[in-house]
Order: C-alpha cells, then sequence, then structure tokens
C-alpha cells in the first residue's frame, strides 16, 4: 500500500475534506493583506533588544507559565487585577483550548459570518459542530433575531465574537453582546484582537457575567512574529482551560522580547496612532474612488466592494507589486470585496495610485 492509500485509510475523512490555510508568498510585494503593523522598531530599539537577547539561554526550558510576561501583559492592556489570564502560541491556541475544553457529544462553535475562519476550522479539526450565522447586508451588524433563534437551536457551547470584527472592520452594538451573554447557554469569548485600532473594550465587564472571557492577541499591536495571544476572565473557566495547554507553549525568545516591547511600548502606541491616522485619511480617499463602496473600520484595515471589478482589480494591484486580500468567493456577504491593510503612508500613496488609475479606466 503507498504512502497516499495509507493516508486515506487513516487520516479522518472530514479532514481529508478539508483544504490547508493559505498564506500568499509576499516577496518583493507592498504587502497590505494581513493586518500586520507595517512598521519595524527604530534602530536604537532593536540594538537594545538584541543586547537583551545576549542573556537569554536557549539552552534552558522557558518560564512554563510566562509568569512576569503575562504580569506585564495585564498591567499594559488593563486587565482587571481579580481576573485569571492564560497566554496561548497566538489566539490560534487559544481557540483550539477553548474547543478542546468544551468539546463533546452534540456540542457546537457558533459565530458569526462573515468572520475569523478559524472559528469555523478549529471548530472541524476538533470535531465539533460549526454554526454560522450571518451579519446584516448592509452594515455587518449582528442580526439578533437570528441569533437568538440560532442560540435557542443550537445551544452552543461557545460563541465567538471578535469586535471590531474581521474582515469587516465594524463594532457590534454593546447591546447585541450583552444579550448574547444573557441568552448563551455556555461560553461567550469576545475575541479584542484589534484593540489596538479602537476605544471599545469589555475587559471592564469581565467578572459581572460568569460566561464572558475576552481574547487579545499582541499581533496586530506590532508583534505578529512572536504568535502571542491571552485570554482573560474568571479564574473558574481559565484553570480548567489550563489543563490543555501544551507546557511550555510561550517560547523563551517570545517571551523575553514581548517583556521588552511592552517596556516601549511608547513606540508601538505612536505607531498605533500613526495606523489610526492614515486610516481615516485612507476611508475619505476609497470613499472618493468612482464605483467603490468603502465600509467604516475600528480595526487596521478597510473592506470595499467594487461591483463585477475586484477580481480584476487585485490582479492589477498584484501585477503592479500590491498584494491585498480578495475576499470574494469567501462568503455571499464578501461578492466583489476586497480588503486593504493600512500601511505606511507611502505605501498607502501607491496602493491609492493604483486604485485611482484602475477607476479613471472603469
Amino acid at each position: 500500500m503507498s504512502a497516499q492509500d495509507k493516508a486515506r485509510a487513516w487520516i479522518r475523512p472530514d479532514i481529508q475534506a478539508l483544504s490547508a490555510y493559505h498564506v500568499p508568498p509576499a516577496d518583493g510585494l507592498i504587502k497590505l493583506d494581513a493586518m500586520e503593523n507595517p512598521w519595524a522598531w527604530p534602530e536604537d530599539m532593536k540594538a537594545a533588544w538584541l543586547e537583551r537577547l545576549r542573556g537569554v539561554d536557549v539552552n534552558r526550558y522557558p518560564d512554563p507559565r510566562a509568569l512576569a510576561l503575562a504580569e506585564q501583559l495585564r498591567q499594559t492592556m488593563g486587565v482587571p487585577g481579580d481576573m485569571g489570564l492564560l497566554l496561548g502560541n497566538g489566539s490560534d491556541e487559544i481557540i483550539q483550548m477553548l474547543a478542546l475544553a468544551l468539546r463533546g457529544e452534540g456540542r457546537s462553535i457558533l459565530s458569526v459570518e462573515p468572520g475569523f475562519v478559524m472559528y469555523r476550522m478549529i471548530a472541524l479539526w476538533c470535531g465539533m459542530d460549526y454554526v454560522g450565522v450571518p451579519l446584516q447586508a448592509e452594515d455587518f451588524a449582528l442580526d439578533m433575531p437570528a441569533l437568538r433563534q440560532a442560540l435557542e437551536v443550537h445551544r452552543p457551547a461557545l460563541v465567538f465574537l471578535a469586535c471590531p470584527n474581521n474582515p469587516t472592520g465594524n463594532l457590534f452594538a454593546e447591546a447585541d453582546i450583552l444579550e448574547v451573554l444573557e441568552k448563551a447557554p455556555g461560553l461567550v469569548v469576545v475575541d479584542e484582537a484589534y484593540a489596538p485600532f479602537t476605544d471599545h473594550s469589555f475587559l471592564s465587564r469581565l467578572g459581572q457575567h460568569d460566561n464572558l472571557l475576552v481574547m487579545r492577541t499582541v499581533s496586530k499591536l506590532g508583534l505578529a512574529g512572536l504568535r502571542l495571544g491571552l485570554l482573560a476572565g474568571p479564574s473558574a473557566w481559565l484553570e480548567e482551560i489550563d489543563k490543555l495547554r501544551m507546557p511550555y507553549n510561550i517560547n523563551i525568545l517570545t517571551q523575553e522580547s514581548a517583556r521588552f516591547a511592552l517596556e516601549h511600548h511608547q513606540v508601538l502606541d505612536e505607531q498605533t496612532a500613526q495606523i489610526r491616522s492614515e486610516r481615516t485619511r485612507m476611508l475619505a480617499a476609497l470613499a472618493a474612488l468612482p464605483g467603490f463602496h468603502v465600509w467604516p473600520s475600528e480595526a487596521n484595515f478597510l473592506l470595499a466592494r467594487i461591483p463585477e471589478r475586484a477580481a480584476a482589480l487585485f490582479d492589477h494591484l498584484l501585477d503592479n507589486g500590491v498584494l491585498v486580500k480578495k475576499l470574494h468567493g469567501g462568503h455571499p456577504l464578501l461578492e466583489d470585496c476586497l480588503r486593504f491593510t493600512i500601511g505606511k503612508p507611502e505605501e498607502n500613496a501607491r496602493l491609492l495610485q493604483l486604485l485611482r488609475a484602475f477607476a479613471a479606466h472603469g
């Protein structure tokens, strides 16, 4: 029997039916597809960081609980002192730990669509049913009648609400999220991956609802390469979820580098402020383009619809050295949509130049 035949015989059929998560190559391109902070650290900060790493003994295992880093994250992000904190190798690992902890016969994960694709993928990996509730078509707000019905019918063990939402960029109404917390039979996780770009957060509500957890990441803050996420909430939840955490899941270089970065968070805060400013400018510029519909955003990207021309525009940009995210075909509500990460001013200027040229030849 060939390796391929053996794989087909032994790998779960539902896994064989999936496609691996695809990350397109970006060498030599202006990379505006992955919601990264486009700025590197200043040279003097890089030098100080490298000097700091000289004292790291990579022959030793890291602190298994990353306690010093966890405390720094608490202080920087304002996690309430009486709440527990759990760290993961990016938010993805935390989502997986949550799914593994709550999985069971007939149990499901519920989220809204379009939304973060990893909720669906990890649910399927872990053998859980996934329920996707479509957002409202016009403004991507929560469709509360549909959500109420889905909560009642499916009784999900786990609900994920990304706020701001990816890929739409909008916040969900606080009253709607509170209603979900009241009606959900299981755990509700508010995913605040884009917290650096909005002034709204549910962190202060932790402890007020016995089924609320808040998840964050440092990726959008400017530390995507470190792969570090966190989950905050009542210890009664986190102590159980922690039992599924792999030992030493936060490596020693990530721990030391993240601590160093948070000690210099003012640099990251300045970069975030620049991204917010550029977002405002880019929103106005995109809205002025003929044939474009762009939605306001509380994240570090903008979603735009270009009817019947999104695929051609994507190719035009790629042919001219700019990579954005093509969402057309991913969900019916994203028909003819592209997502533009906010880059540096010169990167945004090049994008606008190409967009204007394309629109002019419409």
